[in-house]
């Protein structure tokens, strides 16, 4: 992901009032983060803890979205529907997006189980184990990269 600012993250929401975009806040860290190792941006509104915040790069333009955590753990091991990840044991847990446009006026909404604490891109630039002789683990871990940059833009693009 290419460094961006907080202008420019304001400007890519796409389900988000002007009230609950001038509302929110950066991550603490904002200056600090480490563009370069992430395929997308995502933190908690510390103001609002079930509130949390997605910012990804698709077809060359910044989107944001505004997702709502629920209040519920689930019951059992979860697989994260963005990283795939199998062998770590991170949290996962449900968020749901309120749908752009018309569509989420009339209150649709669209739902994806992600890691917690939105480890997505560290997660998926671990090698992982070797499979078998002669697996080629740099070329894995590169498709697991970007199989995760594919699955966020997919749910981006879903929310309009």
């Amino acid at each position: 992901m290419r460094p961006i600012d907080e202008r420019a993250i304001r400007a890519s929401f796409r389900n988000a009032s002007r009230k609950e975009v001038s509302s929110l806040t950066l991550p603490a860290d904002f200056a600090e983060l480490d563009f370069e190792n992430l395929d997308y941006l995502g933190w908690f509104d510390p103001k609002m803890p079930r509130r949390a915040y997605v910012v990804a790069e698709v077809d060359d333009g910044l989107v944001g979205v505004l997702l709502q955590r629920t209040e519920q753990r689930t019951a059992r091991r979860a697989q994260c529907a963005w990283c795939d990840d199998v062998t770590l044991r991170n949290d996962v847990q449900f968020f749901s997006a309120r749908k752009a446009g018309a569509a989420g006026r009339k209150g649709d909404t669209i739902g994806t189980l992600i890691c917690e604490n939105f480890g997505c891109s560290a997660n998926v630039r671990k090698l992982p184990p070797l499979a078998y002789e002669g697996y080629d683990r740099e070329l894995a871990r590169d498709l697991r990269m970007l199989r995760l940059q594919e699955h966020v833009a997919s749910f981006l693009g879903e929310i309009g």
